[in-house]
């Protein structure tokens, strides 16, 4: 990343077909020397993708994991969409849990498809709610592509998430890309409009001051990765994220969403 000068620390992965390609990618040129390790459940999704869960063993400790199916009805029938994944370690340190979503598609139009990623939503609530009966003021992430912009219900109405630090209360989710969004960025196109489905949450406990002396990790920034190479140049889909496929043809892009990422920091005595 431009200000640390290395690979994340943990990655969320969307959109994994199967183990395999968790490995080859770890093995690629640019992450084989890091330490990569693979935290990864293979889910009932109709289409056969995951979400996945990297992180360098070095600075990361996992000591629980487990895949929460949010199981969701629709008309009576089961929709089979992806996993949460929540992993909780220890960053350096220090515990935090972090959770992994992919949330139904709008497939059906907006509206119709708003109450399965609303109850997506609540399934987070209660993997947050499971986190705090034993860790009261647990350090949490929510992270993935949530097919939903900040402004949504699904992440204004269910998670109740504020835009703001100061409005930021004991047990709230703080959304630094709401205020990105805002501003007009975006991380995909669709049919010319733009979105910003890919989010980090951060806790509350999280945005606390350091206390003098203490070296406890707190949020410092968002942003999205946005750069030129990973933007389509010219055609149909120019100035939209470079997709590795279009209209079932290889065309070497990356993705047809752009990563995002947060930095936490900690002052070191």
């Amino acid at each position: 990343m431009e200000k640390s000068n290395t690979s994340p620390a943990i990655i969320g992965v969307a959109e994994a077909e199967n183990r395999t390609v968790l490995e080859d990618l770890i093995r690629t040129e640019f992450l084989k020397g890091k330490g990569y390790e693979i935290i990864h459940y293979q889910s009932p999704d109709n289409r056969g993708i995951d979400v996945a869960f990297l992180y360098q063993k070095h600075y990361f400790k996992p000591v629980y994991h487990e895949a929460f199916n949010p199981r969701i009805y629709q008309e009576n029938r089961k929709v089979y969409t992806r996993d949460q994944l929540l992993v909780s370690g220890y960053l350096d340190d220090e515990l935090i849990h972090i959770v992994v979503n992919h949330w139904p598609s709008r497939r059906g139009g907006v509206v119709k498809s708003q109450q399965l990623r609303e109850k997506a939503a609540y399934q987070n609530v209660k993997i947050i709610q499971q986190i705090r009966k034993t860790d009261a003021d647990a350090k949490i992430i929510i992270m993935g592509d949530f097919n939903d912009n900040p402004t949504n219900t699904s992440l204004k109405k269910v998670l109740k998430t504020k835009a703001k630090k100061s409005r930021v209360q004991e047990g709230d989710l703080y959304n630094p890309f709401e205020t990105l969004f805002e501003q007009g960025l975006n991380t995909l196109g669709y049919r010319d409009n733009i979105n910003l489905f890919d989010q980090i949450l951060i806790s509350s406990s999280l945005l606390k001051p350091t206390i003098k002396g203490a070296t406890s990790f707190k949020f410092f920034r968002a942003s999205i990765f946005n750069k030129r190479f990973l933007t389509t140049k010219k055609g149909r889909f120019k100035g939209y994220p470079f997709r590795s496929f279009s209209y079932g043809r290889y065309i070497g892009g990356y993705s047809d969403h752009y990563p995002v990422y947060v930095y936490l920091i900690k002052e070191v005595n």
